[in-house]
C-alpha cells in the first residue's frame, strides 16, 4: 500500500505564493507519473500539473507560467511551488501517483486564495 501525504496548504492572498508537498512511503522512482491535481467547490477534479520519472513537466493552460512542479528523488517527495495565486486557484490539491501498480492520491490539501 502506498501512502502519499501532502503539506503546505493554507490561507494566502491574491498575488502571494505557497509551496505544496507530497510525501509519497516509498521511492518515487518506482511511478511512472507524479503530479497535482485539484478540485473546486462544484468542478471536477483537473490536473494541475504533473511530472514523468525522467523529469518532463506538463501543467494546465491556467496555471502555466506561475506554477513549477519538481521533485526530491531523495526525499520521495514532490512539490508545487505556486506565485501569483489568484482566488480561482481555490481548491483542494491532490497528489497523485502513477506507476506499474496502478494509480494513487493523497487524502488532500486545502489552498484558498482570499483577501
Amino acid at each position: 500500500q502506498v501512502q502519499l501525504v501532502e503539506s503546505g496548504g493554507g490561507l494566502v492572498q491574491p498575488g502571494g505564493s505557497l509551496r505544496l508537498s507530497c510525501a509519497a512511503s516509498r521511492s518515487i522512482f518506482t511511478f511512472s507519473v507524479m503530479g497535482w491535481y485539484r478540485q473546486a467547490p462544484g468542478k471536477e477534479r483537473e490536473l494541475v500539473a504533473n511530472i514523468a520519472s525522467g523529469g518532463s513537466t506538463n501543467y494546465a493552460p491556467s496555471v502555466t507560467g506561475r506554477f513549477t512542479i519538481s521533485k526530491d528523488n531523495a526525499k520521495n517527495t514532490v512539490y508545487l511551488q505556486m506565485n501569483s495565486l489568484k482566488p480561482e486557484d481555490t481548491a483542494v490539491y491532490y497528489c497523485n501517483a502513477r506507476g506499474l501498480g496502478g494509480a494513487y492520491w493523497g487524502q488532500g490539501t486545502l489552498v484558498t486564495v482570499s483577501s
